[in-house]
C-alpha cells in the first residue's frame, strides 16, 4: 500500500482550537534537555510506526539533535506519557516529533499536547507546520487538523 505524507500548517494562532474534552488524565508538560529522554521515547513510540531515520544515530549524533530542538514531554503521575520536540527555522516552528506512548492513547492527551505543541510553536515563529504519514497513529492526522491545521501538500509515495 502506498505511503501518503500530508504536510499541515497554521499560520496565526487565532486559528487554534482547543480540544473539545478535557484529558481523562491529570497531567503536566515539562520542558527536558536530555539526549536520552529523545532517544528513548522515539525508539519506544516511533517503533510500530517505522521510525527509522534516527535508530543509528550515535550519542554525539543525539545531544547534537537535542541541542537544536526544544523538547517537551507531558508526564501522567510523573511518567512520560508523550512527547513533542520543535525545531525554529527561519519564520516557521516545525513540530518534527509529535507523539505518544501506547498506554496513553484514546485518554485526551494527544490533543491536550498538541495544543501545548502549537502554543509554544507560535511563541517561537509566527508559522507552525507539521508533517504526517499514513504509517503514523491512527488519530494522528485527524487531530491535527481538529486543533485547526491545514494540509497545504501531500506526496503519495510508492
Amino acid at each position: 500500500m502506498p505511503e501518503t505524507i500530508t504536510y499541515l500548517e497554521m499560520t496565526d494562532a487565532a486559528d487554534l482550537r482547543e480540544p473539545s474534552r478535557p484529558a481523562e488524565v491529570e497531567h503536566a508538560f515539562r520542558q527536558v534537555t536530555d539526549p536520552a529522554v529523545n532517544r528513548a521515547l522515539y525508539e519506544e513510540i516511533g517503533g510500530p510506526h517505522q521510525w527509522v531515520d534516527r535508530l543509528r544515530w550515535s550519542d554525539e549524533l543525539w545531544a547534537a539533535w537535542a541541542a537544536g530542538v526544544e523538547t517537551w514531554i507531558v508526564e501522567v503521575s510523573e511518567e512520560p506519557a508523550g512527547y513533542f520536540e520543535l525545531r525554529v527555522d527561519r519564520n516557521s516552528t516545525l513540530i518534527s516529533i509529535f507523539g505518544l506512548r501506547k498506554a496513553y492513547r484514546g485518554k485526551g492527551l494527544g490533543a491536550a499536547l498538541l495544543t501545548q505543541a502549537i502554543k509554544r510553536g507560535f511563541e517561537l515563529a509566527p508559522r507552525v507546520w507539521v508533517s504526517t504519514n499514513t504509517m503514523d497513529a491512527e488519530h494522528a492526522l485527524a487531530n491535527y487538523e481538529a486543533r485547526g491545521m491545514k494540509a497545504f501538500r501531500r506526496e503519495e509515495l510508492a
